[in-house]
């Protein structure tokens, strides 16, 4: 058994990459799994100071949802990040949650795998390919960790657009194989 975590970085509920997180979730769950989703609904995240006091506390100096989030990732054999694309890139709120994310650099972490599931509007192959390699920035600062896997769903606009769609099952069984 693995202890999963899963954050959904979109901040509109019953969104289409909440969708997948939540048929992940539901895959790893069915393979035996202990899994805990985490939404940014309603997180309190702030920007990034800079100021590099986590580098020696451990954690950082803003009393916000962060720290909470950063210990749950840590002690996770699988961390799943869900994400809507704008602009061809991951959602702000991801982008700062990972900057924030900077205090668990220098600590021993669990993690090993990674997985990226994505959603957007346009449906060309190349739509998430930024947000991956944003993604592979982090996971390069945890050497013993790797992009285990990607799902890109492309050419939705709203969450009823992929109640029947493929990818749904596809997340299922990614996250089943874990």
């Amino acid at each position: 058994m693995k202890r999963v975590i899963v954050i959904s970085t979109s901040l509109r509920v019953g969104s289409n990459s909440d969708m997948l997180a939540d048929k992940f979730a539901e895959g790893a769950r069915s393979a035996g799994n202990e899994v805990e989703k985490i939404s940014l609904t309603g997180k309190n995240i702030q920007f990034c100071k800079g100021c590099f006091a986590c580098q020696k506390l451990g954690r950082c100096v803003i009393k916000d949802d962060v720290n909470a989030i950063a210990a749950k990732v840590l002690e996770a054999d699988v961390v799943v990040w869900a994400t809507p694309i704008y602009y061809y890139e991951m959602s702000g709120q991801m982008k700062t949650l990972i900057d924030r994310m900077n205090a668990m650099y220098p600590l021993d972490y669990k993690f090993r795998d990674v997985y990226l599931l994505t959603t957007a509007a346009e449906d060309e192959e190349e739509t998430p390919k930024r947000a991956e390699t944003g993604l592979t920035g982090w996971i390069d600062c945890y050497p013993k960790s790797r992009l285990a896997g990607a799902l890109f769903c492309g050419g939705v606009n709203e969450a009823r657009e992929i109640a029947g769609n493929k990818k749904l099952q596809e997340a299922f069984e990614m996250g089943k194989s874990i």
